[in-house]
């Protein structure tokens, strides 16, 4: 058993939300979502890349779609993100507005044997928890990740790097097909671990140091994600934010997506 749950909000200074959450077959951009998972199952962000048409759309399409991968060992996930993103430029083709409509994705896979991937496009990430330090599982796909394994930045120059939002093809791009990272987490998800899946409205605002305090509160695991929002927001985050905790062994059993229950995330 797992449990998942996520955030996302605007944030304080954009007018709309072009970010998006999957968990459980549901798709939210605006609510907090908690639930218990048995597996298999995939749990995903999208962030819709800013200055091209329509980035809400995007996000929210590109994980309706995954959202209908009935995930196993034995599906290709490589193919099924390519079909995504196809699926992302025939919509813009065929939709006034939508032309050339891109997204980030990260998510984690686990199928019916536990073993969990990450599958990545784009510069949303995906962190582990564990025994109070955190980790960087997904690997960005942008020029200033680039440049850092080239050793012509350091880490700390990719939080400011005047480029940092430059990032290779996402889903969608109607020039260039992504290339996904997708590949087993090494180690896997113990009991006490936390996964924390985000989009760069909080990755880019908050230091390695200020993750760890935020995870270690003796708090839930929603308020601790809402402590993270809060943070990028007081390091100067401008952009949308959206987060996704999974932990294994989960004693919350109550899911919160139904309209009555649905908590706003402020």
């Amino acid at each position: 058993m797992y449990y998942v749950c996520g955030i996302s909000d605007k944030g304080t200074v954009r007018d709309h939300n072009e970010d998006a959450f999957l968990i459980d077959g549901v798709v939210l951009s605006k609510a907090q979502l908690e639930t218990d998972i048995r597996p298999p199952f995939i749990a995903a962000v999208a962030d819709g890349v800013g200055g091209e048409a329509s980035g809400e759309v995007a996000s929210r399409l590109a994980l309706e779609l995954l959202s209908s991968v009935k995930y196993g060992s034995k599906v290709n996930m490589q193919s099924k993100i390519n079909g995504i993103h196809g699926k992302l430029v025939r919509y813009g083709s065929a939709h006034r507005g939508c032309t050339n409509m891109q997204t980030t994705l990260c998510a984690i896979a686990v199928d019916e044997q536990e073993n969990a991937s990450v599958i990545n496009v784009g510069d949303s990430r995906m962190y582990r928890y564990r025994n109070g330090k955190i980790r960087q599982i997904s690997t960005d796909q942008s020029l200033v990740q680039l440049l850092y394994e080239q050793g012509k930045i350091s880490r700390e120059e990719q939080r400011t790097h005047e480029h940092k939002n430059v990032i290779f093809p996402v889903l969608g791009n109607v020039t260039s097909s992504p290339e996904p990272e997708i590949k087993p987490i090494t180690g896997g998800i113990r009991g006490g671990d936390v996964i924390i899946i985000c989009t760069d409205g909080i990755s880019d605002y908050i230091t390695q140091g200020q993750f760890e305090e935020a995870l270690a509160l003796p708090m839930s695991l929603p308020k601790r994600l809402q402590r993270l929002t809060e943070i990028a927001v007081e390091n100067g985050s401008t952009d949308n934010m959206t987060a996704i905790g999974v932990s294994c062994c989960g004693v919350h059993t109550q899911i919160k997506h139904s309209s009555s229950k649905r908590k706003q995330v402020r």
